[in-house]
């Protein structure tokens, strides 16, 4: 129950509408009980009538004319109430979704290297709906199954105490053993919605990664990990639903008899002439009515439990603390040269074994500093460490002899362009992702960025040019394609600092020209920091950092480092000159170079 308060703190500013909708509701109830009482009046009249007394035409017109009234304003006031329940259930459904969209994107980098993509969106997806199936359901039909239930035992008790006290025993007992229902249910529930999100997100994975599966013919192994999961959630569900069904017999049965004893009671209390034939109906009717708020109260802890159990997983991700925020004197960060400097700097995983250890160099303003090593040495690490993707263990990273820990996330960011290895696109136009870093930038801009990175002239190619869709990912593109437009989007960003994590993929002799050559302007008077794979870049950097076993093993020019025997610069050197052989391709990979 507490997750449930959670969401109604959540959901303060949609007060007015449970207000509104709870007015209603009242208004309704009472409204629902008239109907029975002038059915009475009617059946009475008419007994009096046919018994010889003399009732007016008048007063059944007048009774008649009241459950016509009472009926238009019931519908009338029940679509209004349903309108404002539709909205207020899309309100929190967005309210909640973005809330939780806000909150994932404060989550550290770190959190989505443990996580799986479908998992999310899959809690996304039920954990909204059923809180806002829960919160619609409450404020429509609690008040007013409350409000019947009190109101209905009064006016029966007036009449015959023992038809209110059997129908105030079977209260309990049918929402005790819907609870029990509940209970069993939800048990299955968590098992279905475990294999639920291991489905989904293998699902959206084999999706997003159709390419992959297709050309290793992989679709039957990927149809069977979904069917997997679907087979075991067949067979929860076929235990869960036997479960529920068996109570379900057990409260339908206690209801008949419940039932059966009220109708006797009236049978018998009229048979002895306690009754008149209006009372009779008046109170039948009533204990019928009665029976919605029973089977409302199934729905409403269904709805509760389920709710309960799916919002557990929605807060379960709400309640997680970005492990990365700003200090509360956190200050914006304002480069005047762009000089970046390590110092000791040590880093861990998961407070496990270190991977970094002391490192130490210094990105001179305007210079390009090359990082060097085997593979799983630490380059992106150390790349993702300035950007605060992942919080450093020991030591300081520090722009312009400012601390980075002491500076807003957002203007440190702000401040580094970034071209990843693998360009990452969005679905969309080309002049959405150009202007992705700088969306107010003006075409004027943006084509001068494309110009720049030498993607101009394939762009004006297209039948639409920049407007051309260019699908997810970027799949409609080729690999040069899309890493001129990841870096035509570095180049509009214009930061002071940048961060190049060069691709490992091969291009054709041509767009690996061009695509170096907008490198080359791109990294023109920026501070910039190489993630090398390429032995042509290395050779035109100022500085080379060598690492190996997370700590830096050689630092110099590339003219400095050539001479240093079993230095791996010179290691590289040497194995670019046997780099078509097998052997030489064999080695170059160990140091994620492409040659």
């Amino acid at each position: 129950m507490k997750e449930i308060w959670k969401i109604i703190k959540y959901s303060r500013e949609l007060w007015p509408y449970y207000a509104s909708i709870t007015g209603f509701v009242v208004v309704l109830s009472l409204l629902n009980l008239a109907t029975p009482f002038l059915t009475k009046g009617l059946i009475d009249g008419l007994t009096s009538k046919l018994g010889g007394q003399n009732v007016p035409f008048s007063y059944f017109l007048l009774l008649l004319g009241l459950i016509l009234a009472a009926n238009i304003v019931i519908t009338l006031l029940s679509n209004l109430n349903g309108y404002l329940g539709d909205i207020m259930s899309v309100k929190l459904n967005n309210l909640l979704s973005e809330r939780y969209y806000t909150h994932l994107m404060e989550l550290p980098v770190s959190y989505y290297d443990n996580e799986i993509t479908g998992k999310i969106t899959a809690r996304l997806d039920r954990s909204i709906t059923t809180i806002s199936t829960l919160m619609n359901t409450l404020s429509n039909n609690f008040v007013q199954f409350f409000l019947t239930t009190i109101i209905t035992l009064v006016v029966i008790a007036f009449y015959s105490w023992a038809v209110a006290l059997l129908l105030a025993v079977i209260f309990p007992v049918y929402i005790w053993l819907t609870h029990l229902s509940s209970n069993a249910w939800q048990k299955h529930q968590g098992k279905i919605n475990h294999q639920r999100d291991i489905g989904n997100g293998r699902f959206i994975e084999s999706i997003t990664q159709v390419r992959v599966v297709k050309s290793f013919v992989t679709e039957i192994r990927e149809l069977s990990y979904f069917s997997k999961t679907r087979r075991e959630i067949e067979k929860v569900t076929a235990g869960q639903s036997r479960q529920w069904h068996n109570y379900d017999v057990w409260r339908r049965l206690v209801l008949n008899v419940v039932f059966y004893l009220i109708y006797l009671v009236i049978i018998w209390q009229a048979f002895r002439l306690n009754f008149s034939l209006g009372t009779v109906v008046l109170l039948i009717s009533l204990a019928n009515q009665a029976q919605f708020p029973l089977f409302g109260s199934s729905f409403i802890i269904d709805a509760l439990q389920r709710a309960t159990a799916d919002s557990e997983d929605y807060f379960a991700i709400m309640n997680k603390k970005p492990d990365i925020t700003d200090s509360e004197n956190a200050k914006t960060l304002r480069v005047k040269s762009g000089r970046v400097e390590y110092s000791n700097v040590s880093f861990s995983y998961d407070k496990g074994q270190k991977v970094l250890h002391n490192i130490g160099f210094t990105i001179e303003p305007g210079q390009k500093l090359a990082l060097v090593g085997e593979s799983g040495e630490g380059k992106s690490t150390l790349a993702n460490l300035m950007l605060r993707f992942y919080e450093l263990s020991g030591g300081e990273v520090k722009i312009d002899g400012q601390d980075i820990t002491a500076l807003t996330q957002a203007s440190l960011r702000r401040n580094i362009g970034v071209v990843f290895q693998e360009p990452q696109l969005f679905s969309g136009t080309l002049s959405e992702n150009i202007k992705y870093a700088n969306p107010r930038a003006s075409e004027k801009e943006m084509i001068a960025a494309a110009k720049a990175a030498n993607a101009y002239d394939f762009i004006k190619k297209l039948p639409k040019g920049f407007e051309s869709q260019i699908g997810e990912r970027g799949v409609k593109l080729s690999g040069g394609q899309k890493q001129r437009i990841a870096i035509a989007r570095a180049i509009l960003k214009n930061p002071p600092i940048l961060i190049l994590d060069e691709a490992t993929s091969s291009l054709d002799s041509k767009a690996e020209h061009e695509v170096q050559q907008a490198l080359e302007r791109l990294m023109q008077d920026r501070t910039t920091m190489i993630i090398a794979h390429r032995l042509s870049t290395i050779s035109d950097v100022d500085t080379i950092v060598g690492l190996k076993g997370g700590r830096v093993v050689e630092v110099g020019s590339p003219a400095e480092l050539a001479t240093r025997k079993d230095g791996i610069y010179a290691e590289l050197l040497t194995l670019q000159t046997i780099s078509t052989t097998e052997a030489g391709k064999a080695k170059l990979k160990k140091f994620d170079m492409a040659g």
